[in-house]
């Protein structure tokens, strides 16, 4: 039970720090600036679902496409980490990610699909953490992530909704703080994956 519960915490720190809601609140604002309440509700909804059902698609099919195209969980820990790493070094210079980010975007309802579900929601970092969660776990640790992916994006969703209230509330230069502290997380988490990486690779693991 207490290995599910930090299994439970580490899973939901990880996808709040990949996924940040308040920091990507700020880029569903300026996207959605100008729109009525309505169709912004619409695109919050749309978007988020939309990104809830691509990763659990990821999460359950996982092994199998580890084993379709042959990649080792160490190859995949190692590459996984530097690409989550390189976001969150990103994230820490103030930088938008440009993992994360697509320019010239038309401000219509498309943009629930992309650039909002993907790859802002639900892009290769948040694919890629999801994955390494279940990499190796039982039946339960994926419904675990699975369930808390499906907190997430609910979390995504009211914060979203709320946004330009909380802009108002909280300031620019809180949200960019706390920006930098997700960035922080991140790029620990993936030089944490890339450490698990090498110790798979030459069975170092304890």
């Amino acid at each position: 039970m207490d290995n599910l519960i930090t299994f439970s915490i580490t899973v939901f720190t990880g996808f709040f720090a990949i996924t940040n809601p308040i920091s990507n609140m700020t880029v569903f604002v300026s996207l959605t600036q100008g729109l009525n309440k309505e169709v912004k509700n619409n695109i919050n909804k749309r978007s988020n679902i939309i990104a809830f059902i691509i990763v659990t698609v990821f999460v359950l099919l996982g092994k199998f496409i580890f084993e379709l195209f042959n990649i080792s969980i160490p190859a995949f820990k190692i590459t996984g980490g530097i690409l989550i790493f390189f976001i969150g070094f990103e994230m820490l210079q103030s930088k938008p990610s440009t993992v994360k980010r697509i320019k010239n975007v038309d401000i219509d309802e498309d943009i629930a699909v992309s650039p909002l579900a993907i790859p802002i929601l639900a892009g290769p970092g948040t694919i890629v953490t999801a994955m390494n969660f279940v990499a190796k776990v039982e039946t339960i640790e994926i419904m675990l992530v699975i369930g808390i992916f499906g907190f997430m994006s609910i979390l995504s969703y009211y914060t979203f909704k709320l946004s330009n209230v909380i802009v108002k509330i909280v300031g620019n230069n809180v949200i960019s703080v706390i920006g930098k502290i997700m960035g922080l997380i991140i790029a620990i988490i993936g030089t944490g994956m890339v450490i698990n990486g090498i110790k798979l690779s030459f069975n170092l693991m304890s």
